[in-house]
């Protein structure tokens, strides 16, 4: 039997030899430093008018030079403070590493790096004019903070949908060397693939327990015990992943010193479904110990999730009370029946409530439910979807397309049966069929829209359903709910998935 550690990992160097073979300068990140560029000056044009914008509001084009009020001898003229807080508000963009080519078009930390910095420079503006008895016109400032605040995150959202355009055709991404067992390997390709907006795009493989693996996913395999000096010059990767827990720290911490200093390596430590946010690193004895946060569904958060729910709720109910008449009046038109539809679903903890839709189906579309899941052959999956469903009424299709028939559930949601955000309730049959894994759905409310629903709608398999739904039960927070709610209404303008 071959033990792990005598498998010949790329990694695993005797003598001088791989010293000898020139290293591989990498090239493909080249253009994360011209992408930085562009958004370096784009920040720079953002804060420049967002400064220029409030000393004309607050004090015209006539009034260049204003004097503020300081326990000195002498004055400093609006245009000298303008000109320095535009200096140093980039300043701290760049320190607090808001342009950094890790986090540039991936996920909210580089909002929050950007609203962090912000908060710093102005709270520390306000506080020093406090300690020094600085008359500061307060509306100056209150008025530069929110506006460049705004303008700088809508500037880099810009940037990032024009990033992910490009990476969904290939471009701008980071080539990937992957190393690690088939399996997961096999796992990380399958989930770089869904999310190609992350940037990683890999293009040679490394795999450790199995010298008959040649090609996975139409992507090279390299054998483990061939040169890793070759193997780099052949791949030419800019970003090495170690990925599986059968790496040791000295085999990775020899990986690391066979890269070139533009070389990124990155170990992917087998957590599946944990947000960043619930995952800290802290150093004991050299060791790199990972802290993985267990969800809460209790205290404060559920209560601030239910204030949420309740505000937004009512609110909405408020505003959509016309198109409530005027839907109601098309569906009594279009067929007989009621306006509404209740039907039974399964909420938290696996307790059954009356869930409330605009009726978009006939009367008796309930009773053909069965023969058409039996048609299509999917009557054993926790999935009652039929496709080009006979049932749907011409005004139930129109108002499928744009979800109107879920504004109801907003009734429910102040009720207290579900929430704005959560997984997609259903039905008892549909919950009898659960396993294990998709039982962890029923320990949050459901919600009117949650991850599903706005990464592919009823495309979706079930499979990637629950995916999405288990990771939202695991890492729930008010701003992933209000992100998740913003993306929920280009979802429903998007044709795919609508019914």
């Amino acid at each position: 039997m071959t033990h792990t550690a005598d498998r010949g990992y790329p990694w695993q160097i005797s003598g001088a030899q791989g010293w000898s073979v020139q290293r591989v300068r990498a090239h493909a990140t080249d253009w994360v430093k011209r992408f930085q560029r562009s958004v370096t000056l784009t920040d720079a044009a953002v804060v420049v008018f967002a400064t220029a914008s409030t000393h004309t509001l607050w004090f015209g084009f006539s009034q260049v030079f204003v004097s503020t009020a300081l326990p000195t001898d002498f004055g400093v003229d609006y245009v000298t403070i303008s000109v320095a807080l535009v200096v140093a508000w980039m300043l701290v963009l760049a320190l607090a590493g808001t342009r950094d080519g890790r986090i540039l078009g991936t996920d909210s930390t580089e909002y929050r790096r950007i609203i962090n910095a912000t908060l710093l420079l102005f709270g520390t503006i306000a506080v020093f004019a406090t300690m020094t008895q600085t008359d500061f016109a307060r509306g100056y400032l209150a008025t530069a903070f929110p506006l460049g605040t705004v303008l700088l995150l809508t500037s880099r959202w810009s940037w990032r949908r024009w990033l992910h355009a490009r990476r969904r055709r290939g471009e701008l991404s980071f080539r990937v060397l992957l190393i690690g067992s088939a399996v997961a390997v096999r796992e990380l390709i399958d989930s770089l693939a869904l999310r190609t907006d992350a940037g990683y795009r890999v293009v040679a493989v490394v795999v450790t327990d199995d010298d008959q693996v040649t090609q996975i996913d139409d992507v090279p395999v390299y054998a483990a015990a061939d040169d890793f000096s070759n193997t780099l010059a052949a791949a030419n990767p800019d970003t090495v992943i170690v990925v599986g827990s059968d790496s040791s720290s000295s085999r990775i911490n020899e990986l690391s010193w066979r890269l070139d200093p533009g070389q990124q390596l990155v170990v992917a430590p087998q957590l599946v479904g944990v947000a960043g946010s619930r995952i800290h690193t802290r150093p004991v004895a050299g060791l790199p110990l990972i802290h993985v946060e267990t969800p809460s569904y209790d205290g404060p958060k559920r209560f601030a999730k239910r204030a949420f729910d309740l505000v937004f709720a009512a609110g909405l109910l408020l505003v959509l009370a016309p198109l409530f008449l005027v839907v109601a009046v098309l569906i009594k038109i279009n067929s007989r029946g009621p306006v509404f539809y209740g039907q039974e679903r399964i909420g938290l903890s696996g307790e059954p409530f009356t869930m409330r839709k605009f009726r978009s189906m006939v009367t008796d579309a309930d009773a053909h439910l069965a023969e058409l899941l039996t048609a299509q052959g999917t009557g054993d999956r926790p999935l009652f979807k039929v496709k080009d469903d006979p049932r749907i009424t011409p005004v139930g299709r129109v108002l499928r397309r744009y979800s109107i028939d879920e504004l109801p559930q907003l009734l429910n949601v102040l009720k207290g049966d579900m929430s704005l955000v959560g997984p997609r309730p259903q039905r008892d049959g549909e919950v009898r069929l659960y396993d294990s894994k998709a039982g962890r759905r029923l320990v949050v409310k459901p919600g009117m829209s949650g991850l599903w629903q706005v990464s592919g709608r009823s495309n979706l398999s079930w499979e990637d359903s629950i995916r999405l739904d288990l990771f939202y039960v695991e890492n729930w927070s008010i701003t992933n709910d209000i992100i998740i709610l913003l993306r929920t209404a280009r979802a429903v303008v998007g044709a795919d998935g609508a019914i």
